[in-house]
């Protein structure tokens, strides 16, 4: 891509942000150091519950900064049960406190919020805290909390607004549930708390609250962690069973009511088997939704200057430079329609569109092959396809040597798998990982002394 003309003298900007998290702002950043004038539109809609955050988007404020804080206070939980097997001997009772971990988690977010803010000041970036809606094809209209509204104009845009929690849109739900932009600074102790979904939000949820001693049930639709390798799957469901978190199959609430009010209160979930056949009540202090999460492009004004956009999902579909169908117009991240929704990737694009931009490179984001972890109690790392995927893409019986996928259930998986995807992105093939020496005791060496096994556990044995 050839670089962009420069600004014509009727553009504030060359280039305009709409959408203040980590993609979005490592395209700012990046477009600034080629010497770009660039605004930042980033505003925070209020949950039903009133909850507010600063710059930085989902994952620094409610999302994987927080969650991975939440987890490992899990982990720190879990150990202390366990150290007495190591001989560790402490006659007081060990408790967690609520109050502790969300000062010490709100403390930290909010000094990453900061720092990001002058980030943006040190490179020349220049940022409002105000909702952006395009108006004309070069012009957003911003309206801050305070309803004073301006007008800017650029030569491109970026859409990277990232997406928001979907409410089950029963009687009673955003009066009474919580979603993952909440629970990260609730004020209370959650208590016995139901999380309805089975996404890798809802079972990382989960499993840190259980981790931290609370009574946790999982409702689940159909199947856990759809569209992950679902043999893993059930084992991530095996292991969290086994860590004390209930699971609900094949039942979906219908009412919310209130029961008691009070921190956290007590509320009652009516649900019915997905086959009709069946109703139940229970009571919980804290439902939890995490049903999927939705594009907040619905009121931007994409539709007022030609932006196509899904109107269920909110996503934007873009070709390979993450253009829209609107040339001057650029969408990022969690936004994007049939992309990963990982904030890495959404860094990673940001700042290589600012460089085909603006610095005249020509190097596309790459999607395949991209490394997550999820962070429930045992973490399960995966890079490349599912096995049902590989199947279905070269045969069950069709054995690549190439590898085309690496899924992982223990501890540090996320440690393990960032390196294995290294190794992914050169080729690796099967018979490298055969003449690697694995080191010993390790929970990755499995990866150097793995045969193909059909209906049967793999297990560990000695040296």
């Amino acid at each position: 891509m050839s670089e962009v003309n420069p600004t014509p003298d009727f553009y504030d900007y060359d280039l305009l942000v709409i959408g203040g998290g980590l993609g979005g702002l490592a395209a700012a950043k990046e477009a600034a150091g080629y010497g770009k004038k660039v605004l930042v539109l980033d505003y925070v809609t209020p949950t039903p519950k009133g909850t507010r955050w600063g710059l930085g988007g989902t994952c620094v404020n409610v999302g994987c900064i927080p969650k991975k804080l939440m987890h490992q206070a899990a982990l720190l939980g879990q150990a202390l049960r366990e150290s007495r097997k190591y001989g560790w001997e402490f006659k007081e009772k060990v408790t967690h406190n609520w109050g502790l971990l969300r000062q010490a988690v709100q403390k930290h977010v909010s000094s990453l919020s900061f720092s990001y803010r002058q980030a943006l000041m040190d490179t020349n970036v220049t940022y409002l805290d105000a909702f952006g809606e395009l108006v004309g094809p070069h012009t957003v209209k911003t309206k801050t909390s305070q309803g004073k509204e301006t007008y800017h104009t650029a030569a491109v845009f970026i859409i990277a607004t990232g997406e928001r929690p979907r409410y089950l849109g029963l009687p009673g739900d955003k009066e009474y549930c919580i979603t993952s932009d909440d629970l990260f600074s609730l004020p209370h102790c959650p208590g016995r708390t139901l999380v309805v979904g089975a996404s890798y939000v809802a079972l990382e949820c989960a499993g840190f609250l259980a981790g931290l001693g609370l009574d946790v049930t999982v409702m689940v639709h159909s199947i856990v962690l759809r569209g992950f390798d679902q043999k893993m799957a059930k084992k991530v469901e095996q292991d969290m069973d086994l860590h004390g978190v209930n699971f609900l199959h094949h039942f979906v609430p219908t009412k919310i009511q209130q029961m008691e009010e009070g921190s956290p209160g007590t509320l009652k979930v009516t649900a019915m088997s997905t086959d009709g056949t069946e109703t139940i009540e229970e009571q919980y202090n804290t439902v939890l939704l995490a049903i999927g999460r939705d594009g907040c492009t619905r009121n931007i004004g994409l539709e007022s200057v030609g932006v196509k956009f899904n109107e269920r999902t909110g996503k934007v579909p873009v070709n390979e430079e993450e253009q829209t169908n609107v040339p001057h117009i650029y969408a990022i991240g969690d936004v994007l329609e049939g992309r990963l929704e990982l904030t890495p990737v959404a860094i990673q694009a940001g700042r290589l569109l600012a460089r085909r931009l603006y610095g005249r490179q020509s190097t596309k984001c790459d999607y395949t092959n991209v490394p997550t972890t999820i962070f429930t109690p045992m973490e399960y790392g995966a890079c490349g396809l599912s096995e049902e995927r590989a199947s279905e893409k070269y045969g069950e019986d069709n054995i690549e040597d190439r590898v085309v996928g690496l899924h992982i259930l223990g501890p540090h998986a996320g440690e393990i798998t960032q390196g294995f995807a290294a190794a992914m992105k050169c080729g690796l093939t099967k018979q490298q990982l055969d003449s690697t020496i694995g080191i010993h005791p390790v929970c990755a060496e499995v990866f150097t002394t793995l045969t193909k096994r059909t209906a049967e556990v793999l297990r560990m044995g000695g040296c």
